[in-house]
C-alpha cells in the first residue's frame, strides 16, 4: 500500500494495482476500518460508491485490508460512517453560521 496525502493504492489478488481515496479510518465496536472510495473504475462497483475494509494484521504484524462478508456487520460500521459524516457536516454548518454572525458585528 503507497499513501500520498489521501490516495492510497491497493493490490488485489491479480496483483493489479487500484487507486482509492482513504475517507476515514473509524473504530467500531472494538474493531478498526477504513473507509475509501475508488478513483479508477472498478467493475462491479457505481462511481462515487463508498468501500468498508477492515483493518487487520497479516503474520508479520502489517495492516491488511479484509472486505466485510458479514451484511450486518456492513450495515452496522456503514451506519457508523454516516452518523459520522452528518456529524461533520453539522459541525462545519455551526461553523459556518459562527462566521456569519462575526461578520455581522
Amino acid at each position: 500500500m503507497d499513501m500520498h496525502d489521501n490516495i492510497i493504492e491497493l493490490i488485489d489478488e491479480n496483483d493489479e494495482v487500484t487507486r482509492f481515496e482513504h475517507l476515514l479510518t473509524l473504530d467500531y465496536d472494538g474493531t478498526e476500518y477504513i473507509v475509501i472510495t475508488p478513483l479508477d473504475p472498478i467493475e462491479g462497483v457505481e462511481e462515487g460508491s463508498v468501500i468498508i475494509l477492515r483493518v487487520e494484521q497479516d503474520d508479520m504484524g502489517n495492516d491488511i485490508f479484509v472486505p466485510i462478508e458479514d451484511e450486518e456487520e456492513l450495515q452496522e460500521v456503514y451506519e457508523a460512517f454516516l452518523q459520522i459524516i452528518d456529524e461533520a457536516e453539522a459541525a462545519e454548518e455551526e461553523d459556518d453560521d459562527d462566521e456569519d454572525d462575526d461578520d455581522e458585528n
